[in-house]
Parts: structure tokens; sequence; C-alpha cells
């Protein structure tokens, strides 16, 4: 039987990854991104869909489109985010509030839209939040606050819905070589330096691939996973194991 999946942040890095692995493994996939670049992705099987995850009607409007192109919905995985380096005495009102709205409540909103397709179907949630949700890291603190949200709404919803079939889990990356990394170290007064500590940080010495990430959440999706939920799998080279 053929699955679907909603993946949103599709357009580049871990989501973009993420929609290939699933592609491969078998899912349909609707494939949300606000970016127009997510309509290259449109191809036997997947379906683009432009939109703002803030936005309080994309949630339904990617269910709405995963049932009515595919008749289902089996897994969502909450990937969009935004990130944030910044010392938190120049961290303003408006920056917590726009992370806030782009990584935390839309993750919450696409569940409640999912979670009754996901009921009784042994339907999958995978999110995805970071080591700075787990660990300390300096001049991340807001970004770290919606990544600890992430942890933890993966956890109050595992237990909510254990008894009602659906799994829900996350992946906890460090540093990813995508587009998303390479733009906020361009932003560093000495990215050089910056992305030397980076390395030193990560005990394999080097950055882990958004195809090394897909892999993780194909894992928890899939039903030789089916005894993991609620469970925070970190995908960050050593980093928090130091």
């Amino acid at each position: 039987m053929d699955l679907t999946a909603v993946v949103t942040g599709a357009a580049r890095g871990i989501g973009r990854s993420v929609v290939t692995r699933l592609r491969e493994a078998g899912y349909r996939v609707v494939a949300v991104d606000i970016s127009p670049s997510v309509a290259e992705l449109a191809a036997d099987g997947i379906v683009p869909l432009q939109a703002d995850v803030s936005a309080a009607e994309a949630p339904q409007a990617a269910v709405d489109r995963a049932v009515e192109a595919f008749g289902r919905l089996d897994l969502l995985v909450n990937n969009a985010a935004r990130f944030l380096r910044r010392p938190i005495l120049d961290t303003t009102d408006a920056d917590f509030d726009n992370l806030f709205a782009v990584n935390v409540r839309p993750a919450f909103r696409f569940a409640r839209a999912a979670l009754p397709h996901l009921t009784g179907t042994a339907g999958c949630i995978v999110n995805v939040a970071s080591i700075s949700g787990l660990v300390g890291i300096a001049n991340q603190s807001v970004y770290a606050m919606t990544k600890g949200a992430i942890v933890q709404l993966t956890r109050q919803l595992a237990i909510e819905y254990a008894g009602r079939g659906v799994r829900v889990n996350a992946v906890a990356p460090g540093a990813v070589d995508t587009e998303f990394m390479a733009e906020a170290r361009a932003a560093d007064a000495d990215p050089a330096a910056s992305l030397a500590v980076t390395l030193g940080n990560h005990p394999i010495g080097r950055m882990s691939t958004a195809d090394e990430v897909a892999r993780a959440i194909a894992f928890l999706a899939a039903p030789e996973s089916a005894g993991i939920t609620g469970t925070i799998l970190s995908v960050d080279g050593g980093y928090v194991a130091r």
C-alpha cells in the first residue's frame, strides 16, 4: 500500500533530502515551502505546495492536498525553521516573535491538522529539533528555546497518542552542511574562524549531510521503528556526547 507524507521546509537542505528519501521508500509526498522553488520538486508522486507555514490556513491546506491527491496521510515531517545566532541583549521582541511564529506554532498547527488522519493508521510524526534544544549554546537563546519547544512537543504528543497508534519522534541535528548553515555562517564576522569552531565541536570532525539527517527521519518513520516513540535522535557527529 502506498503511503503519503507531508514535509514542510521541503525546497532545499534537509527538507529536500527528506522528500528524496521518502519518495525512494515509496511514499507519495506533499512538499510544502514558502519558496517558489518548491515547484521544482514536481514529479510523479510529489505534489509541491507553495505556502507560508506560519499562515493559519497552511496546515489544513497541506493535509487536504495530501488527502485529495493521494487519498490518505501517514506521515508528517515538521522541518521548516529559521535560525538566529544573536546575543540576548541584541535580540528584539520581533526576533522572538518571528522565530516562534515559524519554528514552533506551525509544528503545533500541522500536527493538530494531521493527527485525525494519522490516528488508527499507524501514522507517524517526525519533528526536526536541534542540539540547540538539548544543550546550551552561546548566542542562541531564542532559537534554542524554539527547538526546546519542539523537543517537548514531541514527547507530549508521543504520550498523548501512543494508545491511538501514532508514533511521534524527533531528530536533533548538529551542524549540517546546507545552504541554511552557509547563509548563517556568512553573517559571522569571521566565517572561517566560525567554521573551525563548529568543526572542532563535532567529534567526527565534520558537519553532517542533509541526507544523513533525512535517513534518520526515514528510519524513524519506517515499520522497523514500530517500537520507538517519544525519542529524540541526535544526528550530531557526537556533539552532545562530549
